[in-house]
């Protein structure tokens, strides 16, 4: 089966893609920019990429062949407060576009429980990319999912955050509201089980989990699975803006993600339809049973995908290709280089850098930094990283995107999407004469830029300088 996959560097996207290959289907992943994929050089040889942006017009030259599928996991949730709704809604009638110029028999769209007849402004953009997809030159299955829970998932992350780092909460009235999560395998089974099924044809259905919480029970359930002590104080007033702020500084989600997140949390998001369950033979695991499996993927590096490789929002555009090469005029710049005996040791080192493994000194100073991109509406460092020694381009590390990730060339190019006046690029090289090279590069926006970069020296002259001794070994 010939399959299109959008979306496939987002979190559901990189879960799908492997099942699908698994199954022998010819794959085809949709991307904005193919150096975020993120994916290791066996899996890119077995797919093909197309890359296009939904938001920009139709271009209908030079597009692929027919498909007998497709999966729309396109979402603009996190790219901007004000305008992600009308950004969903673009994308949709772009897709229905390209979809008539290229012939696709099904379409299957991974959309959100809808319940309340007033709904969040996430919800209502859900809804209204359901109706125009709608409208297509295609077959539409809508799969309508409550809270997915798995390894690397934003509301997992979220609960562990909390759970984790606050052993006494004080939390708002939505805290109460009820929700019907589900684990990540399952939306696996229900997406890949209506492939080509006539009877799931121009139809939508909601998918969940057998358990019907509030949120104070999910993260309650949560601390007794993890054997963590939680008290947790509800109180009747605190504003959308408030609780926003709560679980952004609490949690590694950014500021606009939390705030749309609020919003939809007060409305009840429980599933109508049992219709699919019984259609497809499937029988959902526990909420309970979700957290253990997504723990033991932790603690087995298995972590596929994240929804931290989301873009940072001061990025929303995508396109990183522009920031591959490092520039050279009108920057600052720190070099340091040093002599390595043990090549393989210093590549390991490399590439392993930041996450749980730290900056390898002046790791408190790092965190300073986090706390202030933080304070200023940036990422922080609480992205860290999907796996612990793996590394691929297009993933987020910390406030950091890697732009390059090779091995063979010995090499790793971070870009930085930390709050900044300026752009910065971090890159390791080793050379044929077994030199590590470590540059620091800056390039200042106006008189506050330069400014910043030159504070900073002093703070750099230890940290870099620790930096690349540590790693050379």
């Amino acid at each position: 089966m010939r399959i299109l996959l959008t979306g496939a560097n987002g979190y559901v996207g990189k879960r799908l893609l492997p099942e699908l290959l698994n199954l022998g289907h010819e794959v085809v992943c949709c991307v904005r920019n193919a150096n975020r994929l993120g994916l290791d050089d066996v899996t890119l040889s077995k797919i093909s990429i197309w890359e296009t942006d939904f938001l920009d017009e139709p271009d209908l030259k030079s597009l692929p062949a027919k498909f007998d599928a497709a999966y729309y996991l396109i979402h603009s949730m996190s790219s901007s407060n004000a305008d992600f709704d009308n950004l969903e809604a673009r994308s949709a009638r772009n897709f229905n576009t390209y979809a008539e110029a290229i012939g696709i028999t099904q379409v299957v769209f991974l959309s959100g429980i809808i319940n309340d007849a007033v709904l969040s402004k996430h919800l209502q953009s859900r809804s209204d990319v359901e109706d125009i997809l709608y409208q297509g030159h295609f077959k539409l299955t809508v799969l309508r999912a409550g809270i997915i829970v798995g390894s690397g998932s934003s509301s997992f992350e979220i609960i562990r955050d909390l759970c984790e780092k606050l052993p006494v909460m004080i939390a708002p009235k939505w805290i109460l509201t009820n929700t019907q999560p589900i684990a990540i395998r399952d939306v696996m089974q229900y997406l890949i089980g209506v492939l080509l099924r006539e009877d799931c044809y121009n139809d939508s259905f909601d998918i969940a989990g057998p358990n019907i919480l509030t949120y104070k029970e999910m993260l309650l359930l949560y601390a007794k699975t993890r054997k963590i002590k939680l008290w947790i104080i509800t109180v009747p007033v605190m504003t959308p803006k408030l609780s926003s702020y709560w679980l952004y500084f609490v949690t590694s989600t950014s500021y606009k993600l939390a705030s749309n997140l609020v919003e939809s949390m007060k409305m009840e998001v429980v599933a109508r339809d049992k219709r699919l369950q019984h259609i497809l033979g499937i029988h959902p695991i526990s909420y309970v049973e979700a957290i253990k499996l997504a723990f033991l993927k932790i603690e087995q590096n298995l972590v596929i995908s994240s929804w931290k490789d989301s873009l940072s929002s001061s990025r929303s555009s995508g396109d990183l290709q522009g920031y591959i090469q490092v520039p050279v005029f009108g920057c600052l710049k720190d070099k340091k280089s040093l002599a390595i005996t043990d090549l393989e040791k210093t590549m390991n080192n490399i590439f392993s850098i930041g996450g749980d493994t730290g900056w390898y000194y002046g790791d408190w100073m790092w965190r300073i930094r986090g706390h202030m991109d933080k304070a200023f509406g940036g990422v922080g460092l609480r992205r860290g990283r999907t796996h612990p020694t793996q590394i691929h381009s297009g993933d987020s590390l910390d406030f950091w995107r890697v732009l390059l990730a090779s091995r063979q060339e010995k090499r790793l190019l971070l870009f930085a999407e930390m709050k900044l006046p300026g752009e910065a690029w971090l890159e390791f090289y080793i050379d044929e004469k077994n030199v590590l090279h470590q540059i620091a590069t800056f390039r200042p926006r106006g008189i506050w830029g330069r400014l910043y970069w030159y504070s900073l020296v002093p703070f750099h002259f230890f940290i870099f300088g620790g930096m690349i001794k540590k790693i050379a070994v």
